[in-house]
């Protein structure tokens, strides 16, 4: 009978999976696996080695040794191994704790599994979090169907392609959305976390105990406690619902009941002016709803006032209404209608969206047992590295003071990780590329003019109105721009903002010519393929030292 200690288990689930991995060893005949006692008796064959018996725990993602094992090494590889080692080998049966399930969490879930390390991911709603299943994947989908929508009822070539009414079948296209958002929540969430035997899924809310456990309320009932050598927060953001009287108690949509509608209201009046509210706003009014944003200052007025100013001329020629600097100050509910009570007069709309911002979910987790610190807006405070105030404890994505895109929140994830199991990595926001889905799109990437006139720098840019790209002009559609912010003399690029059709699949290419700190000249001196719409930044690059509209097509 061969004994082994077996750490990383939190419950008996675990033993039994330790129990499995045992049996499948050869020369194995029977294994009993005690999560209470952490250890695991196996009755073998005569020659079968302990090691491979230590190597089968370890593949399932625990962690083993014979029960009379000395301690290795010194003091230095013990506590090598209590802060998770440099490789797999040092991690293995480090137990991480994930609470969320969104692209943070998972990334994390599997840059630590592949690290040695076991974790445990708890989730108290829907696998996948808020960007596959009600943010980014079903917003794009109706946004795309909504554009659609629009090119056949209106389009630059309507002389020579009349445009045709449009019947909009809303409940179809909502299924057409939710049967998409449920194959990727399949593909890339339920069947990777059912496949990998180092994962193991909690259904429930958690809340800390301190700074090594969690307490979670199963959503089967009943109670367990999760303990860890790290733990990561990743429970994303919500729709911040602000106090405006009367809003309480009135069936208003947040983005959430928006992108489940299965019906296109006739009026619709939306509060906010950032993203959601922009990228909302839009779809409704060309799937057919009289659309009224109310903005408590202007469209995206944490940017360059250009690109609100552009998008707004752009949402007022298709017939959206925009109030800037209107506030709603009563909302009232009666008749299945809404009224709206503002400075400037009274509105009235079949359906309110309340799109004004996204606030962390961190205030259930009991952050003040562990030591975790958040800033005024409840979010969790980290460093670059992911760290929060308690020294176990790690935080990525929408909950944290990090920007709230899916892509850094997975970034941020993936680098949780690798400082979890003892590795060290950082997330560098300098060149942080970031896009809104209107149309024209939004992209931006790097400081804004204002933003590096602010940190003392002394800047110079330009702006290259669309109607001098090529790629505009052959699609009959000049609306935007592109702006070049630079270091001024040295002329090192520093910031980009645009705004134009395909502005999205333009920006990475300004994100990675900020990286190589380029400048404008080495910038206008590259190749861009013609007719493109990226060509425009080359051609705002030039007109730091010449006139663009005195050059011939795709000069050099």
């Amino acid at each position: 009978m061969t004994q082994l200690k077996i750490t990383g288990m939190t419950c008996e689930a675990c033993a039994a999976h330790v129990k499995k991995a045992l049996e499948n060893v050869p020369g194995v005949r029977s294994a009993e696996v005690s999560y209470a006692q952490g250890n695991a008796q196996v009755a073998v064959d005569a020659g079968t080695a302990p090691e491979a018996l230590i190597a089968a725990v370890t593949q399932a993602g625990y962690g083993a040794a014979l029960a009379d094992a000395p301690a290795k090494g010194g003091l230095f590889e013990r506590v090598r191994e209590w802060m998770g080692g440099g490789d797999k080998a040092a991690s293995a049966g480090l137990h991480i704790a994930i609470i969320g399930s969104g692209g943070a969490a998972m990334a994390a879930a599997l840059k630590a599994v592949e690290r040695g390390a076991r974790v445990t991911l708890i989730e108290r709603g829907t696998l996948g979090g808020t960007c596959v299943n009600i943010g980014c994947v079903p917003s794009k989908i109706m946004i795309r169907a909504a554009h659609i929508a629009h090119l056949r009822r209106e389009s630059p070539f309507d002389a020579g392609l009349p445009p045709a009414p449009v019947t909009v079948l809303r409940e179809r296209l909502l299924a057409q959305q939710q049967g998409r958002v449920e194959e990727l929540r399949r593909a890339k969430y339920e069947s990777i976390v059912d496949g990998n035997p180092a994962i193991t899924v909690l259904h429930g809310e958690a809340r800390f105990k301190d700074g090594r456990s969690l307490a979670v309320r199963l959503n089967e009932g009943g109670e367990r406690t999760v303990s860890f050598d790290r733990c990561l927060i990743a429970t994303g953001a919500s729709a911040a619902v602000p106090p405006i009287p009367g809003l309480d108690g009135t069936p208003y949509w947040t983005s959430t009941e928006a992108l489940a509608s299965d019906a296109i209201p006739r009026r619709l009046a939306v509060i906010g002016a950032s993203v959601v509210a922009a990228e909302l706003a839009q779809a409704f009014a060309r799937l057919g709803s009289q659309v009224t944003i109310l903005a408590r200052g202007t469209l995206l007025d944490r940017e360059d006032p250009a690109v609100g100013a552009a998008l707004t001329a752009a949402f007022r020629a298709e017939g959206i209404e925009v109030l800037e600097r209107t506030e709603a100050g009563r909302i009232s509910y009666e008749g299945e209608e809404f009224l709206l009570t503002t400075a400037h007069g009274e509105l009235r709309a079949d359906r309110l969206l309340v799109a004004a911002g996204r606030a962390p979910n961190a205030r259930s987790l009991a952050l003040d047992a562990a030591g975790v610190a958040v800033n005024a807006r409840g979010a969790v405070v980290v460093d670059d590295g992911m760290r929060t105030s308690s020294p176990d404890i790690y935080a990525a994505g929408d909950c944290t003071d990090q920007p709230q895109f899916v892509y850094v929140a997975a970034a941020a994830g993936t680098r949780a990780a690798v400082n979890m199991t003892g590795g060290e990595a950082a997330l560098d926001l300098t060149a942080l590329p970031a896009v809104v889905f209107t149309d024209p799109q939004v992209a931006t990437v790097g400081l804004s003019e204002a933003e590096a006139r602010r940190r003392g720098m002394e800047v110079d840019s330009r702006t290259l109105t669309l109607d001098n790209v090529p790629r505009a002009l052959a699609n009959f559609d000049t609306r935007g721009f592109i702006k070049l912010v630079v270091e001024a003399g040295r002329l090192r690029l520093i910031g980009v903002q645009a705004v134009a059709p395909d502005a999205g699949e333009l920006i990475q290419a300004a994100a990675l010519a900020i990286r190589a700190k380029m400048t404008a000249p080495e910038l206008a001196d590259q190749l861009f393929p013609y007719l493109t719409m990226v060509e425009g930044l080359k051609l705002a690059a030039q007109t730091f030292s010449k006139d663009v509209k005195q050059l011939s097509c795709c000069a050099g």
